[in-house]
């Protein structure tokens, strides 16, 4: 059977079709309407139609922003906004008449990352999602790891700072608010005076008068991991988003969360994701 999986950015929508080798046939881009729900409706179902015309049997699986709720199957915390509170499962269902498998971004990632990537060889795999937020998910043997309420994973919202840095989510101290991007590039202008992008600080760094910027971002990282460590002992962290390419953290970063595991034997690998920004697209391919 062929695989269809659609990767529904922030700004792109990308499809993709791989046959029973995982080879990839077809795959194309879009750029994903803006803040009109039926318009994103639309796009997936033209986007299938364009690329399915000579195919007679594949599945079908999207990756989404945001979480899914188990209870009510509506979009939540999403950062593509005209999504929160829309049964996108549903409706697709309904409009393609065809079964669809949906789950978030950092899920879809952990997943391919683990099937096709740097997690092959893994039984037990943690994979991040370090980017305009903190995300994370679960794959055991090979299967994505949800949990009863579908959660798993979700050490963003890891209380790092009691009392510490409101979220979004309407609790203090979360991890988001601390090794994000835009939270990381806050507390850099804080510390600062200056108002840069990640990879602006990351390109020019100068240690001189981002001694204590380092010093907390590479702290705090570490008691995150090191408490994800901890819980799950998982045989392998995989790091995506756009901070996964920042250098320092597969050197002094994992020294970091070394030192904070409660452990006589830390060896768990720290590795780079192998398929890029195309993690997502290829999860969604893969969901049964």
């Amino acid at each position: 059977m062929y695989k269809i999986g659609i990767d529904l950015g922030g700004t792109k929508t990308e499809i993709i079709v791989l046959d029973e080798n995982l080879t990839v046939l077809e795959r194309k881009r879009v750029d994903t309407p803006q803040n009109n729900y039926n318009d994103i409706l639309d796009t997936i179902e033209i986007l299938i139609s364009d690329v399915s015309q000579n195919i007679s049997d594949f599945s079908l699986g999207i990756c989404c922003p945001g979480a899914i709720s188990k209870q009510t199957g509506l979009i939540k915390n999403s950062n593509t906004q005209c999504l929160i509170g829309k049964s996108l499962k549903k409706d697709l269902e309904n409009k393609l008449q065809k079964t669809i498998s949906i789950e978030n971004d950092a899920n879809c990632f952990t997943l391919s990352e683990s099937k096709m990537g740097a997690g092959i060889g893994f039984d037990l795999v943690f994979g991040v999602i370090l980017g305009t937020g903190v995300g994370g998910g679960i794959v055991i043997n090979n299967i994505l790891h949800c949990g009863r309420t579908n959660i798993a994973g979700e050490w963003g919202h890891h209380t790092l700072h009691q009392n510490g840095n409101s979220c979004y989510c309407g609790k203090s101290g979360c991890v988001e608010t601390y090794i994000s991007g835009p939270s990381l590039e806050k507390r850099w202008n804080k510390l600062t005076g200056l108002t840069q992008s990640m990879p602006e600080i990351i390109n020019n760094f100068d240690y001189t008068i981002g001694k204590q910027w380092k010093d907390e971002f590479l702290e705090n990282f570490g008691y995150g991991l090191a408490n994800v460590i901890d819980i799950l002992d998982p045989d392998a962290i995989i790091l995506g988003g756009g901070l996964s390419n920042i250098d320092f953290l597969y050197t002094e970063g994992r020294k970091s969360i070394y030192s904070k595991v409660f452990s006589d034997i830390i060896e768990t690998p720290i590795l780079k994701n192998k398929l890029g920004d195309s993690s997502g697209v290829f999860g969604a391919a893969l969901l049964d």
